[in-house]
């Protein structure tokens, strides 16, 4: 049996490998043994319990992709704008006209879907129609929602194909055939076991980056964030260090939401029609709706970029006009008073009370610490307006955001340029992605992560059935790969006698203080919260050398138990995905986002220039990382 000092590695043969347990794992498990033949493998591996892994963990309060009676052209057309015109029309438009047969999958295993009056008991596939808070979102009941998804995958695979606490950490490539995915490797974190993995084929579906920037929850409050804290970008890092062609990872989202508790604000200001006000009681959005004329056509739609509309607020407050305040308060009360014009006060007391005990619900089932903030600070939001606050940056492709990696598109929409024959497989052979994987693609959320899952799932499976002779070699020795993998435990055992303090030691650094340094960086040189949000060449080449003095430093992380060596492997992640971040800002000679981050020797959307997309991607031979444009095409016209 393993020890710490000296952990059993077990080597595993696979067909396919689906890394990751979040909706775009669970979409490709359930799809994947619809169309296999049964000599073909697959494995599916999960750093924590697929139940409550990924980004849904907590549940959620809406499903918010559901096209229903809409069209997939407009769906294209509202990611496209909101994303700032820089998006692969392809893979939207795929994910749209599939979509909804996820979610009709969704509500057939149980989730409980609100419907209109007199289709409660009509199915969505039977044309139930759903209660929307938007044009494309439904509303759910939804605290359970990754456990009913969870627990269909985890059925059709079968628990004998499925690990879970293995924390993949690499990918290997084979040693035989250039630029071909051959296998990863990872280890346990419950037990002294690295596993070896070889397969034909791998889905990579990991998830974004959380705290990659110093979070604005420091000191007692260290440990709240918007996004899940265990995604560490480690799709973007691994993918990037096999030579996957990253995009548009100078993208990133910085979501307006209650201050402190990350609370989520959809709700509120799409089915109970709150408003947003700054401190004088002002509508900004308003007072501020001529900045807009700046950015056609993304200002002129009648919705704005998010981006633009966290623009609008960020003006507020640099001006000396905070807080911005959700106006809680009176939202029920002003809609109790048009239910009451429309309903008369019988039906509009009951129909306001369904909705209250909705309001306060959305808290509880997807983000319960919003509601420990309020409980905690006596805070009775009904009475009293909340704070909004744009958050510290996060790095993903499936929410309101597009970075990620370059993908084949589907063969009947993509451009020959944009497809090289197998739907969502990057740049290196054998290799697939979906959900916040995928780049230049943004808005597919819960649903439509799912839905894409399922896509890339049988393009990994056609690779493989075309590719049945194929024999993995790796690269690396496991022995050789297990010795890297415990590095962090080995500089512990062999210094940890040094000193008295075990976290204080001049051999070697734990990985929360790593941690901080990354955050550090990232936070002042590369638009955190700290400067606003702005930065520029200069400000941005310190970082580049910064982070590599990092990169050294982080070979001396040491690990004290197996959960402080998955820390340390977050952190190597982290630091990738945050320079990916960094050298993609550094290309980009405009400010594409203003409201997400701003580059003040550029401070302006260059369209004539730099409507494209930018790309990179490391040498894996040299390390070195090359950043280059790749047109930009419209498939929709917008």
């Amino acid at each position: 049996m393993g020890t710490f000092g000296n952990p059993d590695i077990v080597e595993v043969e696979t067909d396919i490998l689906i890394i990751g347990g979040g909706m775009g794992a669970c979409g490709a498990a359930y799809e994947v043994m619809r169309w296999k033949p049964d000599h073909i493998r697959v494995r599916l591996v999960d750093k924590a319990a697929m139940e409550r892994s990924g980004a849904v963990a907590m549940g959620l309060s809406a499903i918010n992709t559901y096209l229903g009676e809409n069209n997939p052209a407009d769906y294209v057309k509202m990611v496209s704008n909101d994303l700032m015109g820089i998006v692969r029309d392809d893979l939207i438009f795929d994910v749209g006209r599939h979509v909804d047969n996820s979610v009709h999958l969704f509500e057939e295993w149980g989730l409980p879907i609100w419907k209109q009056p007199g289709d409660e008991d009509k199915a969505l596939k039977d044309g139930g129609k759903p209660v929307r808070s938007g044009k494309w979102q439904i509303m759910i009941n939804g605290e359970s929602y990754k456990t009913i998804v969870a627990e269909a995958a985890k059925k059709v695979l079968g628990m004998d194909n499925i690990q879970e606490r293995v924390f993949i950490v690499k990918l290997l490539l084979d040693s035989k055939v250039e630029n071909r995915v051959a296998g990863a490797v990872g280890f346990s974190n419950r037990e002294d076991k690295i596993y070896v993995y070889s397969a034909n084929a791998i889905l990579l579906v990991a998830g974004g980056a959380v705290n990659v920037f110093r979070p604005r929850s420091v000191g007692e409050g260290l440990g709240r964030t918007w996004y899940p804290v265990w995604n560490a970008g480690s799709t973007y890092a691994m993918a990037a260090q096999a030579g996957a062609e990253l995009t548009m990872m100078e993208n990133r989202f910085v979501p307006a939401r209650f201050k402190d508790g990350y609370g989520p604000v959809g709700a509120w200001f799409l089915l109970f029609k709150a408003r947003a006000t700054n401190g004088k009681g002002e509508n900004y959005l308003e007072i501020n709706k001529a900045m807009l004329d700046d950015y056609p056509p993304y200002g002129k739609s009648h919705v704005p970029a998010t981006c633009l509309r966290n623009h609008l607020m960020m003006k507020e407050q640099k001006e000396g006009r905070g807080p911005i305040l959700m106006r809680t308060d009176t939202a029920l009360q002003a809609l109790a008073k048009s239910y009451e014009e429309e309903f008369g006060p019988k039906e509009a007391k009951k129909k306001i009370k369904h909705l209250e005990a909705e309001a306060w619900e959305d808290f509880l089932d997807m983000c319960i610490g919003q509601a420990g903030v309020w409980a905690g600070e006596n805070i009775e939001p009904e009475l009293k307006p909340s704070e909004l606050m744009p958050t510290e940056p996060y790095f993903l492709g499936s929410h309101s955001g597009c970075c990620g990696i370059w993908v084949s598109g589907p063969e009947d929409l993509a451009p020959k340029e944009w497809c090289w024959g197998y739907r969502s497989m990057t740049t290196v052979n054998g290799l697939f992605t979906a959900a916040d994987g995928v780049g230049a693609s943004g808005h597919k959320f819960s649903s439509g992560s799912h839905a894409e899952g399922r896509i890339a799932i049988k393009g990994a499976l056609k690779w493989v059935l075309d590719h049945k002779d194929y024999k993995p070699s790796l690269s690396r020795s496991p022995k050789d790969l297990a010795e890297e993998i415990y590095a962090p435990v080995r500089t512990y055992l062999t210094h940890k006698d040094y000193t008295t303090a075990v976290d204080i030691n001049p051999n070697y650094i734990t990985p929360k203080m790593l941690q901080f340094r990354l955050q550090k960086i990232m936070d002042e040189y590369v638009a955190g919260v700290s400067t606003g949000y702005v930065t520029n060449e200069a400000m941005m080449n310190i970082a580049v050398s910064k982070i590599q003095e990092l990169k050294k430093d982080s070979e001396k992380m040491m690990a004290r138990d197996l959960h402080e060596l998955m820390r340390a492997w977050e952190n190597y992640h982290r630091i990738y995905a945050g320079e990916a971040h960094l050298r993609h800002m550094l290309f980009r000679k405009e400010t594409r986002y203003p409201g997400f981050y701003y580059n003040m020797d550029y401070n302006f959307v260059d369209e004539k220039n730099w409507k494209c997309f930018v790309n990179s991607k490391i040498d894996v031979k040299t390390g070195e990382w090359t950043a280059f444009k790749r047109e930009h095409k419209d498939l929709v016209p917008k």
